[in-house]
């Protein structure tokens, strides 16, 4: 079995040199790491992109010409190969720290320290990377600047903290028992969850998770929706306005999903696809069938889950809804002139 050493090695040389890159110089680093046969799964604005020039013009130029002396700021680094396919993964979950000098997506520059919530996923064969996912939690950049694009969420918004333990950066080889028994948990949770999506019980007490999850376990949501705290607390602030906003439910299953340790990953093109029925965001109900791609990450302490990282491209579930939550902000706020 791999210790997947060598995919780690890359990407961290990768990251390196990217970190020390200027926006001149991000085409011929990402050239020596990336594939010519790429594919980029971003969020919207981004979306899929099949040239890797496009993604360099595209996603990492304008960050980096928005965000001055940017930082990558690792919470959970992690290797594994993919159960769906085989696929050597690794992923990377931290914020993207800068001074946002100069105006991104339509939202206003504030020249002051930001943090971009992201996790980047890149699929390592033969010494290049040929798939890459990157979530960046936009909304929560948003937020920062004084901008709330929807109604109060439910959640608490902050910039959120690694691991509970500071454990979360596996750089070093990792006994491969532990990975499988992290998947076991987690591969549990997910059947679980599908049940209650057959079964449309969208209000099952603390059971239904006492299961899997620590009493105390802590949810990192995406911007929009917030973190909570406890399995009492998020089923009331997150798992009910989720189930009970939401109808028509259906899994699609994920591009990659994986272990390393006491942690697990994985994400979807889309994970889910659903109906508002209403309330889910403070929003109204609609009859357009519209799908949420989602990353989710996982801290297993002993034999249930401590904590999960989220992200959702809640911008993408929106759009597809008629609502330009991106385009709506930069004309409010940000408008031409």
């Amino acid at each position: 079995m791999s210790n997947f050493q060598q995919e780690k090695s890359l990407v961290i040389k990768y990251f390196d040199e990217l970190e020390q890159a200027s926006v001149g110089t991000l085409s011929q680093v990402q050239q020596r790491y990336i594939n010519e046969e790429y594919e980029f799964f971003g969020v919207y604005p981004f979306n899929k992109i099949y040239n890797l020039s496009d993604v360099t013009e595209q996603v990492w130029q304008p960050l980096y010409h928005s965000f001055s002396n940017i930082q990558r700021r690792q919470d959970v680094f992690m290797a594994g190969k993919s159960e769906i396919n085989g696929e050597s993964w690794v992923m990377s979950m931290g914020h993207f720290m800068g001074l946002f000098d100069n105006d991104w997506l339509g939202i206003p520059a504030n020249r002051k320290l930001s943090m971009v919530r992201y996790a980047e996923f890149n699929c390592v064969e033969n010494g290049k990377i040929t798939k890459t996912g990157l979530w960046l939690d936009i909304i929560g950049l948003m937020h920062q600047v004084g901008i709330n694009p929807l109604p109060p969420q439910t959640g608490a918004s902050f910039v959120y903290p690694g691991p509970r333990h500071h454990n979360g950066l596996l750089f070093d080889e990792h006994e491969p028992a532990q990975a499988e028994k992290t998947l076991t948990v987690l591969n549990t949770m997910i059947e679980d969850l599908s049940k209650l999506n057959q079964t449309a019980n969208d209000r099952a007490g603390p059971k239904v998770m006492e299961k899997n999850w620590h009493s105390d376990m802590v949810w990192y949501g995406p911007a929009g929706i917030g973190a909570t705290y406890t399995i009492d607390r998020y089923q009331v602030q997150h798992m009910y306005p989720f189930r009970e906003g939401l109808h028509d439910k259906v899994f699609n299953g994920h591009v990659c999903r994986f272990a390393e340790g006491n942690f697990a990953c994985f994400f979807g093109w889309p994970n889910l696809s659903n109906k508002a029925k209403g309330g889910f965001l403070g929003l109204p109900s609609g009859d357009v069938r519209a799908d949420m791609r989602v990353v989710d990450v996982y801290y297993r302490q002993g034999d249930k889950l401590l904590e999960n990282w989220v992200l959702i491209d809640i911008p993408y579930w929106l759009k597809q809804q008629g609502v330009d939550i991106l385009e709506r902000t930069a004309n409010i706020v940000n408008p031409k002139r």
